[in-house]
């Protein structure tokens, strides 16, 4: 520390500590000057760090494109030290550490010219970790949080100089971690490019408590995250609903087939649906002057074929490119399934659109009841009453679900319980179960074991 020098206080010799600095003798007040001021700038150096670390991992990489694009002062220091945030964490960490062990080490020395050395170890911590907690922790990561992007491309320059002068350090505890990484298995990636789309629900049903989105806001953007989701089999119209006309109707029958079923457009077959060979557009006669020798085998214009899995995200890109309003949905043995239009794709994000009338495929009796069409996807039942019913590989109806737990056909009447919701089959027709109610039990019942598919009030 350098030589003491006896000084009389009351009586009593003292050493008073100097030491030499650029050859100038600094005495023990000076040299308590000099450490505080020190300190103070070891402070601001920990709450840099601390708060560096908050504001740039708290800032998403869609928001770093954007300030780049908008070219904002910083903004390419912010995003070229997220382009390997591993490397960002290790520089920040040594960076902190540093100034953090040498101000307990400077506030020790301080402090051990007062008291002795036991003393000055546990004031000296107590001292420092209070600082810390509150100026180098708590303040600043408080500010980085309310102003994120701000700060963000603040320190963003800094730390790429810090990033140049301890490269040495830096790179050899980025090599160490990974080494140890590899021993424990640990994962040296900590953040991922984007949020995922649990957090994206979580932020929309945010926003509408919040009041930043209204309900429609709220379910349009739920169903353009499931559309992406969505097979053709959940989107199609199944086979049993469609309307169709043979190739070898004439034209006249086959308008007629198209006033009757409310369709201006209708697929063709050959013998069988199975056999669909085009689509029948009452659009597509313009052209012609006379019908009563035209069949529709003359007229159609050529179909889709698309498998049951084909994502629909993809179908409507095909769709839009090859300007197809109607395409055939087929199963794995090349069988008609259903048939799916533009306007069925465009339901999956809009709702429901609804012609003369057609009723809506579901019915609030009240908050906990609703009435839904068979067809009617699980998903959305899940998303009206907030309750959690699962889909299978073979089914994503609310009727397939029904059908599932009771392993059979089922009768109109019939009821199903799974968890804290009960499910009855209002309306059956030809085995079909067109409408059911789903009832959601108050939260004090006891919910029924929902494991075997079996009707516990209608066993067999």
């Amino acid at each position: 520390m350098g030589s003491p020098v006896l000084t009389a206080v009351s009586g009593v010799e003292v050493p008073l500590y100097t030491v030499p600095v650029l050859g100038i003798e600094l005495g023990q007040t000076q040299i308590t000057v000099v450490g505080v001021v020190l300190i103070g700038m070891l402070l601001v150096g920990s709450g840099f760090f601390s708060s560096s670390e908050i504001a740039l991992f708290s800032l998403p990489t869609h928001q770093i494109d954007a300030m780049v694009e908008e070219g904002k002062r910083g903004a390419a220091a912010v995003k070229s030290l997220k382009e390997d945030p591993h490397r960002l964490l290790v520089t920040i960490l040594v960076g902190n550490n540093m100034v953090n062990i040498t101000m307990s080490s400077v506030s020790t020395t301080l402090v051990g010219f007062y008291f002795d050395a036991g003393t000055a170890v546990i004031v000296s911590s107590l001292g420092i970790t209070s600082m810390v907690l509150i100026f180098g922790e708590s303040a600043p990561k408080s500010y980085a949080v309310e102003n994120t992007e701000l700060h963000a491309r603040r320190v963003a320059r800094g730390l790429k100089v810090v990033e140049k002068v301890l490269w040495p350090l830096i790179v050899l505890f980025y090599h160490l971690t990974n080494v140890v990484n590899r021993l424990t298995g640990g994962n040296s990636s900590i953040e991922s490019s984007y949020v995922s789309r649990d957090e994206i629900r979580n932020m929309i049903k945010t926003g509408e408590r919040e009041g930043v989105l209204d309900e429609e806001e709220r379910q349009m953007l739920q169903r353009t995250l499931r559309f992406t989701d969505a097979s053709a089999k959940e989107v199609m119209t199944p086979r049993l609903d469609m309307a169709a006309v043979s190739v070898h109707a004439s034209v006249d029958e086959a308008i007629e087939h198209c006033i009757e079923s409310g369709h201006a457009r209708l697929p063709a077959y050959d013998d069988s649906l199975d056999n669909v060979t085009g689509v029948f557009d009452i659009r597509e006669l313009e052209g012609h002057d006379e019908f009563s020798e035209l069949e529709v085998a003359d007229v159609i214009r050529p179909t889709l074929h698309v498998p049951e899995s084909k994502s629909v995200d993809d179908l409507l890109t095909e769709m839009r490119e090859n300007r197809m309003h109607m395409v055939i949905v087929m199963d794995e043995f090349g069988a008609t399934q259903g048939l799916i239009t533009m306007e069925d794709v465009l339901e999956e994000i809009v709702g429901e659109i609804l012609v003369g009338d057609e009723e809506h495929p579901m019915e609030f009796v009240d908050d906990t009841e609703v009435l839904v069409r068979g067809e009617v996807n699980i998903d959305e039942v899940n998303e009206a009453l907030d309750i959690d019913l699962p889909e299978g590989e073979e089914f994503e109806t609310i009727a397939g679900f029904i059908f599932n737990r009771a392993g059979r056909l089922v009768e109109q009447g019939e009821e199903f319980d799974y968890e804290n919701v009960t499910l009855r089959a209002e309306q059956v027709a030809d085995t079909r179960i067109q409408k059911a109610r789903v009832t959601v039990e108050h939260a004090g019942d006891d919910p029924v074991d929902g494991d075997p598919p079996v009707d516990e009030r209608n066993p067999d």
